[in-house]
């Protein structure tokens, strides 16, 4: 039997002059698997001079913290300790870019942003909009 805490699922996107939209709230039970979808508009998530998106989570009262990145060849880099927790995918069809986690508890309740991973990794010239919170 699973306890009563819900997960919280917030979903942001930054964005330079590309914009990322995804949708804004999510609750699931915990041992759940959620799949979260980012819309990359302005550019094509296939070409180089985009480079990759990248997903990144907060929860509440902690610091940032990085989840992996799918870059423009379709390649992926994933933090060591979440690998098998999340994986992300990509569809160039829709030009969207898609986190899963699998079986998620109540310490992954965050808020999940999407991100684009550019090559020059200029935080200053990024600014953060919309979220969304499971």
């Amino acid at each position: 039997m699973f306890p009563a805490a819900l997960l919280l699922l917030a979903v942001s996107w930054v964005e330079c002059d590309i914009e990322h939209k995804q949708s804004s709230w999510l609750v699931i039970k915990p041992g759940e698997t959620v799949s979260i979808t980012c819309t990359v508009t302005g550019a094509s998530i296939t070409d180089s001079s985009y480079y990759g998106t990248g997903w990144i989570r907060q929860p509440a009262g902690k610091a940032l913290e990085w989840i992996n990145n799918i870059y423009y060849d379709g390649s992926t880099n994933h933090k060591d300790s979440l690998k098998n927790k999340f994986s992300v995918s990509r569809d160039t069809s829709s030009n969207t870019v898609t986190l899963t986690g699998n079986r998620l508890q109540a310490e992954d309740s965050a808020v999940y942003y999407c991100a684009r991973y550019p090559q020059s990794h200029k935080a200053a010239e990024t600014r953060t909009k919309n979220t969304t919170q499971i």
